[in-house]
């Protein structure tokens, strides 16, 4: 049965944040936790992880997949 694009970008996602989460514990020396690499991950990487997956992809312009979405601001409504 052939995965939906979505979900495959679902597994690969997943699978750069285990690699962030394996990294930092071993760096940090602890398990940080899925949610703690996640997090992380997010603030740091997402972007740039998406820009160039979207580039390997040869997908053009933004797309309307939830995957695919352009981050949301870090400021708060009516911050400055």
């Amino acid at each position: 049965m052939k995965q939906s694009s979505l979900y495959q970008e679902f597994l690969a996602e997943r699978e750069e944040i285990l690699k962030h989460k394996w990294l930092e514990s071993e760096r940090l020396g602890y398990d940080i936790g899925f949610e703690k690499a996640l997090l992380d991950w997010i603030r740091k990487h997402r972007e740039n992880w998406r820009a160039a997956r979207r580039q390997q992809l040869g997908i053009t312009g933004h797309t309307s997949a939830p995957f695919m979405s352009a981050p949301a601001s870090d400021k708060t409504p009516g911050q400055s």
